[in-house]
């Protein structure tokens, strides 16, 4: 058994991709998407077609909504190939939107719906900033789940918890990109501060019984994939996929309710002022916040700019 059919008996293994050709080679249960991986799939010429069929049945329309109706129309073939959820990115210039984020959370549950898809199949992304955390608070209460994404620290985690959001995407490559670059060392397994901080937040949730689901995303090695075995999902890249696939070395969980229900992790308050004093007190956290939400604007402009020709 390779250690990808061996990483699926005790985690969720989810694609981060917008390529159907990855997802149906590695059959995950759910998939991701963001504007950077919309952006790199539609530029292949495999997706043309796709990009040309949404422009002409959406002729005329601004540009914001052809955009809408080409994430949607990506969602509705990953939802296709898959028997699980889609997570959909609200466009990252509402970061700090509470009602312009609401409203384009219920617009593009709206579009799913129409195209026959229940609300239950679709996870809105949202940044986790404050105003997006107050955004999920009141989706997740219409039925409309959300998935956290740009989310780096515990404070983050947290908060997003206590709002009652679906999923939460903590992003591990990125902590140990801002460590590495900030001490020189090369960190792996147990060492690393992006496993150590989704196993802090794994040890949290399961302590204090929340339902939050916890997704480990954004790796740039396996070893840092096999460290996380046993969260409760992890969303791959179909390179890192591909080496799981290709290794047949064993498989060890290594995240268990069990373990974490005994930590002596202590509770955290969520209010406005100490989630961002917190946020402010985690150089790391913060800037890496910023520079998500800068790179996914970037992406998003580069997308209109596509669709608009």
């Amino acid at each position: 058994m390779n250690q990808l059919e061996q990483l699926k008996q005790y985690t969720t293994v989810v694609a981060d991709t917008g390529d159907f050709q990855s997802i149906e080679a590695f059959t995950p249960r759910d998939a991701t998407t963001n504007p950077s991986l919309i952006l790199k799939a539609v530029q292949k010429p495999a997706y043309q077609p796709l990009l040309a069929e949404t422009l002409q049945k959406h002729k005329g329309k601004s540009t914001d909504e052809i955009v809408d109706h080409l994430l949607i129309a990506f969602g509705l073939k990953i939802l296709a190939l898959i028997p699980g959820r889609v997570s959909t990115e609200t466009d990252a210039r509402l970061s700090f939107n509470t009602e312009a984020t609401i409203a384009k959370g219920r617009h593009l549950i709206a579009l799913y719906e129409a195209a026959g898809i229940s609300r239950e199949r679709v996870l809105i992304k949202i940044a986790s900033t404050w105003e997006g955390i107050r955004a999920a608070q009141v989706l997740e209460k219409e039925g409309i789940h959300c998935n956290m994404t740009l989310l780096f620290s515990l404070p983050q985690a947290v908060a997003a918890a206590d709002a009652g959001a679906k999923l939460i995407s903590p992003f591990v490559g990125r902590i140990y990109d801002w460590y590495k670059k900030s001490t020189g060392e090369n960190y792996t397994g147990d060492n690393d501060p992006g496993v150590q901080s989704v196993a802090n937040i794994y040890a949290y949730y399961k302590k204090f019984g929340y339902a939050t689901e916890i997704m480990g995303a954004s790796f740039r090695n396996t070893g840092q994939i096999l460290a996380l075995a046993g969260c409760d999902l992890l969303t791959i890249s179909p390179e890192l996929l591909q080496q799981l696939a290709d290794t047949d070395a064993p498989v060890e969980r290594r995240l268990s309710p069990d373990k974490a229900t005994q930590s002596d992790i202590k509770r955290l308050s969520s209010d406005e002022k100490n989630f961002r004093f917190a946020l402010n007190d985690d150089a790391m956290a913060t800037e890496k916040l910023a520079e998500g939400i800068r790179l996914f604007c970037a992406d998003a402009i580069k997308l209109e700019t596509l669709v608009t020709g």
